[in-house]
Order: structure tokens, then sequence, then C-alpha cells
């Protein structure tokens, strides 16, 4: 089996490793504090920033993973370029394969489910830069300078995430207290939600399959469901009743904005929130063969993963 590295220890870097630990792979993590090493997993210290240091932590990797993501918007335009540009001069001095986690960012109001074949060209700022960045990746291969690249787009994540990285898991204390959840934008519009393990899947199969390099394709990611509907699931797991959910209006989110930054920015993707917001993965299933776990499963993932993280019993079996 091969050397694979995975950038980034976040929810989705550690799910990649943990996919390839089932395969049987050698598997590298880089991040900027390292970590403990196990048998399985060998973590080492790098700034994703840094070209030289990530080309070095690279060698011999036949996939290289980004599972890299600024802590917050306000931080994307000045974090993103420097990352984008060390990942791409580690895959083309590794040779390895460069497998990016993508998002749907980049494509603009929808009128109808996106395909990742759809125009991929928001004139939003966040959508813009990872459009961008998405574009000197296809150039690099393009020119040969990088062996393969791939763009795997993920909607808005469920499962065992922090949190503050999943609008559905900050509601789950929410909803435990028995209080009225505050939603950003229309809680009845349909959203797709990417279950995490089912993003990690999708990287690992997608990165070692040559079909797939070169353009963008979408993670299997079930039947979309609004954020009332989400949320109603989420309480039914917790044995709770169907909880009160509220959308926060434009307004009040503007007017926090003006001390914000990362409202301002929130409020800049208000499209991804006020509509309809779903992804079309039926070419990814049928190449591949890849699927989406049952929405029950990812449901109980999401409030087991908030439980585990605060020491309750958050699942009534």
């Amino acid at each position: 089996m091969g050397r694979h590295v995975v950038v980034g220890k976040g929810p989705v870097g550690s799910a990649v490793a943990e996919e390839l630990v089932r395969g049987g792979h050698e598997v590298v993590v880089l991040s900027r504090s390292g970590g403990r090493s196990t048998a399985q997993v060998r973590h080492v210290a790098v700034d994703a920033a840094d070209g030289t240091a990530l080309a070095g932590a690279a060698k011999g990797a036949e996939v290289l993973y980004n599972a890299v993501n600024p802590k917050d918007y306000t931080r994307w335009a000045r974090e993103w370029p420097p990352i984008a540009a060390a990942l791409l001069r580690a895959a083309e001095e590794s040779g390895a394969v460069l497998a990016v986690t993508g998002n749907l960012y980049g494509y603009p109001r929808p009128s109808r489910p996106m395909t990742a074949t759809d125009p991929y060209d928001t004139t939003e700022a966040k959508g813009a830069l990872r459009a961008a960045m998405w574009r000197d990746a296809l150039a690099a291969q393009e020119a040969g300078r990088v062996r393969g690249v791939v763009d795997v787009r993920a909607s808005d994540f469920v499962g065992a995430v922090p949190p503050a990285q999943s609008h559905l898991a900050r509601q789950v204390e929410t909803l435990r207290r028995g209080r009225r959840a505050w939603v950003v934008g229309d809680p009845d519009a349909l959203h797709s939600w990417t279950y995490v393990p089912d993003l990690a899947r999708a990287l690992v199969h997608l990165g070692a399959d040559e079909r797939a390099w070169g353009r963008a394709w979408m993670v299997p990611s079930g039947e979309p469901r609004s954020q009332r509907q989400a949320l109603t699931d989420v309480a039914a797991a917790m044995g709770l009743p169907a909880p009160k959910v509220s959308g926060m209006p434009w307004p009040a989110l503007r007017a926090v904005g003006l001390v914000s930054g990362q409202m301002r920015e929130i409020v800049a993707i208000r499209h991804q929130w006020d509509a309809d917001f779903v992804l079309d993965a039926t070419e990814t299933t049928e190449v591949f063969g890849l699927t989406a776990t049952p929405w029950a499963q990812a449901v109980r993932a999401t409030v087991e993963g908030v439980a585990t993280a605060s020491g309750s019993d958050g699942v009534r079996v």
C-alpha cells in the first residue's frame, strides 16, 4: 500500500486518516501543532503555508490531501493563497496527486440542484477565491507540473463535528434545553448536508482513481433536508419533541455585521440559506459507485459527537 499525506487534522483530515488506515496505507498527517503518532498514523508539525517544509514532508506520497480550512471567513483572503501555493508546490515536487476538500462557495445563487460541471463563477469574494484556487490547480495539471488534481465538493457538515463547524451540531445543546433554535436564513429552504465520513471516503477513492483527476466531483450527500426538518430529526434522536425553529432576520444580521467581520461574511452568502441550496452527486454515484450514508446514522453521529465533547449522554437508545 502507498504513502498518503493528509494536511490538516480537523474533522475532515482525521476522517481521511481513518479511511486510509482502514485501507492499509501508510498515513502521515501534517498540521501546525503536530500530534502524538501511533502505529497507524504519523503526525508531523508543519505549517501548511510553508512550501519548502510541505514539499519535504510530502516526498514519496501517492496522494496529498488538502483538508485545511482557516478558522473563520475573515482569514480566508489572507491565509488561503499561500496555503494553496504551498500545496501545489508540494504536489509538483513530490509527484503526488492533489485531492482537495472542495465546497459549494464557488457557485452563484442556484436555480436547481448544483452539479460538479455547473459554472463555478460566483462574484462573492470567498467563492471567487476558492474558484481561483481550483483554476490554478487545474492549470498545474494541464501544464504537466502536477500529476493529477481533483476537487471533491461537499456541502455543510454533519457527523461528529465540533459545534463551531456544523450548523446542526451547534444547535444540539439548544434543543436539549428545550429552547427555540434560531438559524441563519429560511428554516424551510431545502439544504444538502454532507456526512464527514462520506467526504473522506470520496477523497480517498477519487484521489486514487485516474478517471477522477482534472475535474470536480460532488460528494453523495443524501436527500436534502431543510433546517427545520434536520433539527426535528436531531431532536428525535435525543428523544425530544419537534423544536421551535425560526430564521434570524437579515436586517438584524446586517446590523451585527457592522461590528463583526464574520457576520458580514455570512450575510454575503445569504443565497446559500434563504433559498434551496442542494447538490446533485448522481454522476459520482454512477461512475464510482459511492453513495451517501443513511441520514439517520448521520444524525445519530452528530448528536453523539456533541455528547462526547460535552461528556453527556446525548442519544436515548
